[in-house]
């Protein structure tokens, strides 16, 4: 069945497309992560990411949401996200390792990378509503840990990223490619946190221990706040910003106006300081102290123009800096633990060698003709007109980042700002180039 034009944007799915997909999303172990039914996966995955984001964007009935959520399927999508997180962790390493793994194509492995992207896209997406979000049952304090190792790895990592040495090899480049990879992942799990701060007066006593005392996210955010990895500084001396995935030089008279993230990091500490129910439970000791009250520095009149809630979180840590508050008050109860994470590598350690050589010959070697297969499976995925439904700003060159207007006449899925820089690009695009263009021919 084809998804036909839906309101005022083409559609990716019809919504009983959507629902079939959605019905049919499953758990993977880490040895099958990769294999033909996974790859199937991974295609309505997409396709429920795509077709949400056209739901919000266009103002639609967001009927991919309202499947994921009617037919319990969250936490079903939370295990594949830290289940790929864990095979990236563990598996690929190992993968790279293997000294007669050299495959024809670096294809399907880069799926898998891609995969965690995929699903904390259609998470961030659908976490805004609060129904979704209490519909991850338990599996939310997994959510919870793994938005605590995002946030963890943006605030370790410099402002800057200077460019590293061209990989030699096409598994090299895998690993660079997971790299760039992970800052956007990070960003989008930075949202998701937000999402479940909004709702936590709906989600397990356990959710707001671990935000708050196990983790000391509002110690993270305050530390997000300080660095804020997602604004740099340009070989110019140009002011960049990160959003929707790629940075973007900020004109001088934009320099002060807050970006999403900005104002996801902000909105998650007011939710995390100012309701009742977390300054009972949170330890206002010294140190923790110390570091909120770095945030009156930050609290200037134009930002409290764009956030006006933030007054109020002006006026707390007024009051904090000349007040000790109360004990944080230690009600004795049963708390859950997150357990997805802990399960799989506890069911596969000391496994990973053995997965790692089980993919290469079941998932990560295939024919040339299963290779283009999933090449044109791929492409169909990713409609070219669909997806540019998708892309509020002109497309940008895939070497400089400049706005683009030309695409690669071969692939048609590359972009470039000028001929010079198609040609520089070449060495690097070619496989998936050629790969592409023989997917389009079958």
């Amino acid at each position: 069945m084809a998804a036909e034009t839906v309101g005022s944007g083409q559609a990716v799915l019809l919504p009983v497309e959507a629902a079939g997909y959605a019905e049919s999303l499953q758990e993977f172990p880490l040895r099958e992560i990769g294999c033909p039914r996974w790859f199937r996966q991974h295609e309505y995955i997409e396709k429920l990411n795509m077709q949400a984001i056209i739901n919000v964007t266009a103002e639609q009935d967001e009927f991919v949401k309202e499947n994921i959520h009617s037919l319990g399927k969250v936490p079903t999508l939370i295990h594949e996200l830290i289940a790929v997180e864990v095979w990236k962790q563990k598996v690929f390493p190992v993968l790279c390792q293997l000294q007669d793994f050299n495959p024809k194509s670096t294809f399907p492995i880069y799926i898998v990378i891609h995969h965690e992207a995929t699903i904390v896209n259609l998470l961030e997406t659908i976490f805004y509503h609060k129904d979704v979000c209490e519909s991850a049952e338990e599996a939310v304090l997994d959510l919870v840990d793994y938005c605590h190792r995002k946030m963890t790895l943006l605030a370790a990592q410099s402002e800057k990223q200077e460019p590293g040495q061209t990989p030699s090899t096409a598994l090299a480049e895998l690993k660079k490619q997971s790299q760039e990879l992970e800052f956007d992942i990070s960003v989008k799990a930075v949202a998701i946190l937000r999402y479940i701060t909004d709702h936590i007066d709906g989600l397990p006593i356990s959710v707001q221990t671990r935000l708050l005392n196990t983790h000391n996210l509002p110690c993270v955010l305050v530390h997000l706040v300080e660095h804020c990895p997602w604004r740099r500084y340009n070989s110019k001396g140009e002011l960049q910003k990160y959003a929707d995935g790629k940075w973007y030089t900020v004109p001088v008279e934009d320099q002060l106006k807050i970006t999403k993230l900005d104002g996801q990091v902000w909105i998650a500490l007011f939710n995390l300081l100012l309701r009742p129910e977390c300054q009972q439970s949170y330890d206002f000791n010294n140190f923790n102290k110390t570091q909120l009250l770095k945030l009156q520095g930050f609290l200037t009149e134009v930002l409290i123009d764009q956030l006006p809630n933030l007054v109020e979180l002006q006026r707390f840590l007024g009051h904090l800096a000349v007040v000790n508050p109360p004990l944080p008050k230690k009600n004795l109860v049963l708390e859950q633990i997150p357990d997805i994470r802990d399960r799989i590598i506890r069911e596969n350690s000391n496994k990973w060698k053995a997965i790692a050589k089980h993919l290469v010959k079941t998932a990560f070697n295939p024919s040339e003709q299963d290779l283009l297969e999933q090449a044109r499976r791929l492409a169909e995925t990713y409609n070219l007109d669909v997806m540019q439904n998708l892309i509020a700003d002109r497309p940008k060159c895939g070497f400089c980042g400049a706005e683009a207007a030309k695409r690669c006449s071969r692939c048609q899925v590359e972009w470039y700002c000028a001929r010079e820089c198609q040609v520089k690009h070449w060495p690097k695009h070619k496989k998936a180039c050629d790969l592409m263009a023989d997917a389009g021919k079958i």
